[in-house]
């Protein structure tokens, strides 16, 4: 996808968005995104999972968990209605916005001021690279929606040229699952633990937020390894799927069945490991699934 920079919508209209940006500081200010949405005339839409945050506190503890400096460049995804934006824009160097509603994407400057350090491109980010946006090293900071978390963050980590940084709002239990310690892991905390460092920032209400989800949020950093805690990731990620296949189940067994082996095969390829085979996937490190790998490896 080619992204474009955006321009003011005909639908959205010139007067709307400077009417709604003298206004922006005092609605918002007060928990009103609801006043910003009538002004443009827009309201928020289920399709997007659009949920603006309202709370001013929250969005400066997301833009300062990034470590922002003035030398900085930083990809903001969903900026809404610009709350975190504009945090974004008074910390870092270059902040670049990428808001797949079109109409907000054109309002966006106008709401801002707009702030000189600002670009918004209007797209899809689960289609952009976001590399090519930047000469050099940048961070993520978002909003983001909650159905598109798992795959975006899988992909902006293994791009070939990934951000330094990431730090997103998201559902509380996916950040819960992300940076779960061994005996507690997924599939989806192995493979994201196997390109960054998770943690929990601090949790978010759900009336941070509005329209109010029916869940809490929490601020997820990851500080992404220099390279991979393993090589050929993606060869051990289709291992750790494989051994994920029946997560309830004995190690062997699970293996066996994401595999297509029988279970004698599996238990025999996890004592060569020394692993036990009737433990649970879940309490496997990252460094026991290397080890593991390493195994099937040395025996193909």
């Amino acid at each position: 996808m080619a992204a474009r920079h955006t321009a003011y919508n005909a639908s959205v209209g010139e007067d709307a968005v400077a009417v709604a940006a003298n206004t922006l500081e005092t609605t918002l200010g007060s928990g009103g995104p609801a006043a910003v949405l009538r002004r443009l005339g827009l309201r928020p839409r289920k399709g997007l999972s659009q949920s603006f945050l309202v709370d001013h506190r929250v969005s400066a503890a997301v833009a300062r968990a990034a470590d922002l400096g003035p030398d900085d460049a930083v990809l903001e995804i969903g900026p809404g209605l610009g709350i975190l934006t504009r945090e974004l824009v008074r910390r870092a160097g270059r902040v670049v916005a990428v808001e797949l509603d079109a109409q907000l994407a054109a309002a966006l400057p106008a709401l801002l001021g707009p702030p000189p350090n600002l670009q918004v491109v209007q797209g899809d980010a689960l289609q952009l690279d976001a590399a090519a946006l930047f000469a050099g090293p940048f961070s993520v900071v978002a909003n983001l929606p909650y159905h598109i978390t798992s795959p975006l963050l899988l992909r902006l980590l293994t791009a070939p040229r990934p951000p330094r940084r990431i730090v997103v709002m998201v559902q509380k239990e996916v950040a819960e699952r992300v940076a779960a310690p061994p005996g507690q892991l997924s599939y989806l905390a192995v493979a994201i633990q196997l390109y960054a460092a998770p943690r929990i920032v601090r949790a978010v209400p759900a009336a941070a937020f509005y329209p109010r989800p029916k869940v809490d949020s929490a601020v997820l950093r990851l500080d992404v390894r220099p390279c991979p805690a393993a090589p050929d990731p993606p060869a051990l990620l289709r291992l750790v799927q494989a051994g994920f296949k029946q997560p309830r189940k004995q190690l062997r067994n699970s293996l066996a069945e994401g595999l297509g082996w029988a279970p004698s095969a599996a238990e025999a390829l996890l004592r060569r490991a020394a692993i036990e085979p009737a433990r649970r996937p879940q309490t496997l490190a990252l460094a026991e699934w290397e080890r593991l790998y390493r195994a099937l490896s040395n025996e193909s």
